[in-house]
């Protein structure tokens, strides 16, 4: 069973995306509600995917990215930023250091389960 770690600080959102992947059945899911726990988990978690939101107290999204790509344990993690900021310049530079896909909020499930399927399977 692969394991995802959800990290967004929204409550809603973050049972949202557990609630989408969990229809799948086919996910551990690991959640936390900001960069800093996720940072705490990382070392102690072998997750095979990293989801998380740009905009969390603490540490964000984007130093979030940076740990995971400069980690040899999770360089080639996939990792998809789901974030409300929708500009091409904020998606280009979530892209450019080092997420795999963008997803801006809102999004549709389908959009979601297709995204972590398509990026689970590129990463096996």
């Amino acid at each position: 069973m692969k394991k995802i770690l959800v990290a967004e600080d929204s409550l809603s959102m973050r049972a949202l995306i557990v609630t989408t992947l969990g229809v799948l059945g086919e996910f551990e899911i690991v959640e936390v509600d900001n960069g800093f726990d996720a940072l705490r988990v990382l070392p102690r978690e072998q997750v095979d995917m990293v989801i998380t939101d740009i905009n969390m107290p603490d540490i964000n999204g984007l130093e979030l990215i940076r740990f995971v790509r400069n980690h040899p344990q999770y360089e080639k993690t996939p990792v998809l930023i789901i974030s409300t900021e929708r500009t091409e310049k904020d998606r280009e530079r979530g892209l450019a250091l080092g997420a795999d896909a963008y997803l801006t909020k809102p999004f549709q499930p389908e959009q979601l389960q297709g995204l972590v399927d398509d990026l689970l399977r590129q990463g096996s």
